[in-house]
């Protein structure tokens, strides 16, 4: 593992300025222009980790008005958030190994593309099949956002400084969630449904024009894999078979599908049992979008560096639990009709720990993979997405009048979150090592 301070280019001392500095590689100096070069490469990874949830969070108001103009029925509607979660998770096994041996830029470019192209598409489908299919499509170009801004990360920081530029770049992504579904709801007050994916086919288009502009190559060709899908194959085996990052693999997508049966459900669970309109719909969803952005940042600025990565992670995960566990009592009728607010207060807290899980997950899986970042990246996000993608219809199984499978779900994903990282990654093991300087 690497050690954990420092960025890479820092500590391999780098050239990144001027004659000498190495081609591609993004500027990681203190001068005033290299400031302005790095946080110019945040906000554009920002952006990219932010096409996701916006690609989802936006068309979430829509979804019973898609089952009404497309005359399906929710479950079917809801598979238009699963193909499209699908399609990122397969998306990344390719375009990593991809990104590890061409670079960063090209497979980022093309994906962009062919995203723009497949959101256009989806504004004029007919039926709720095409729309799943062209859902399909966009999941798998818009992976290459996904996938590619980890990977960079990857090039650039090591240890405690990548932890805390994974929570920046929560920061910046995390104002997507937040007004998404605001975007999406005053949206639909002057179009239809159709009309969100003409917005994000712009949006496409502006974010494949700035990484075009202005995200520079971090993986210089000497960094770069040679072999072809073989050696790619036997990367990927390799990570698997480490039993530590397949845990902060496994643990991080059990809570990110915690977190996407509240995506997939909630605007049933808010408008539909509770009766609230898109815009209440939108502005909850906003609140707990904040929540988990003050937690990232807490995360980032107050606990990396004072407490170990596997303290912060495992009392994220205990939260969740626990708020899960509260959402399926409440929602079950245990304590009686408990209304909105009380619900919306357990999705609050459960949203808000993930700030303390995701960054950290990531973090302390991508520090054990120094030479194939864009395999490891794809791992991550491959497993989050398909297990997201698999819990998500399950959440809709009972009908759209009862919260209680979206509350079942969360609890068995945020306890086998906790299940995995206690048996894999054994955190008291690796605090033991630390402290004796192994």
């Amino acid at each position: 593992m690497p050690d954990s301070g420092g960025s890479r280019a820092q500590k391999e001392h780098i050239p990144t300025t001027g004659a000498g500095a190495e081609p591609g590689t993004a500027p990681i100096t203190s001068t005033p222009a290299a400031r302005r070069t790095g946080l110019l490469v945040t906000l554009v990874l920002g952006g990219l980790t932010a096409l996701p949830p916006l690609s989802m969070d936006m068309y979430l108001p829509a979804l019973p008005e898609v089952t009404d103009v497309l005359h399906a029925p929710a479950s079917t509607v809801q598979l238009t958030l699963t193909a499209c979660l699908a399609g990122m998770a397969l998306g990344q096994l390719v375009v990593g190994p991809m990104s590890d041996r061409w670079g960063r830029r090209t497979p980022l470019l093309l994906g962009m593309v062919v995203y723009v192209i497949a959101t256009a598409i989806c504004a004029f489908a007919p039926t709720a099949e095409l729309l799943i299919g062209f859902r399909l499509l966009q999941g798998l170009a818009g992976a290459a956002g996904i996938v590619i801004s980890r990977a960079v990360v990857r090039d650039l920081y090591d240890g405690v400084e990548m932890a805390k530029f994974f929570s920046t770049l929560m920061l910046i992504s995390g104002v997507a969630p937040v007004i998404a579904p605001v975007i999406g709801g005053q949206v639909l007050r002057f179009t239809d449904w159709r009309g969100i994916f003409v917005v994000l086919t712009g949006v496409g288009i502006v974010l494949t024009l700035v990484v075009w502009r202005w995200l520079h190559e971090t993986l210089p060709p000497e960094r770069r894999h040679t072999g072809g899908v073989g050696e790619a194959l036997r990367t990927m085996r390799g990570l698997l078979a480490d039993r530590v990052f397949a845990g902060y693999m496994i643990a991080g997508s059990l809570a990110f599908a915690a977190l996407f049966a509240y995506v997939s459900a909630s605007p049933f669970v808010v408008q539909e049992i509770y009766g609230a309109s898109p815009q209440t719909f939108s502005l909850l969803f906003g609140i707990n979008s904040i929540g988990l952005i003050t937690v990232g940042q807490i995360n980032g600025k107050v606990l990396v560096g004072r407490v170990s990565l596997d303290k912060a992670l495992g009392f994220g995960l205990g939260i969740i639990s626990l708020a899960a566990v509260a959402l399926l009592l409440m929602t079950s009728g245990v304590f009686g009709d408990v209304g909105l607010v009380p619900v919306a207060a357990g999705l609050f807290v459960l949203m808000s720990a993930m700030g303390l899980a995701m960054p950290n997950t990531n973090a302390q899986a991508l520090m054990r993979t120094k030479h194939a970042a864009g395999s490891a990246s794809a791992l991550l996000g491959t497993s989050s997405f398909l297990i997201g993608a698999i819990a998500s219809p399950l959440v809709g199984i009972a009908g759209e009048r009862t919260a209680v499978p979206m509350a079942v779900v969360q609890v068995v994903c945020a306890l086998g979150a906790v299940a995995c990282f206690l048996a894999l990654c054994r955190p008291w093991q690796q605090q033991a090592r630390t402290a004796d300087g192994l």
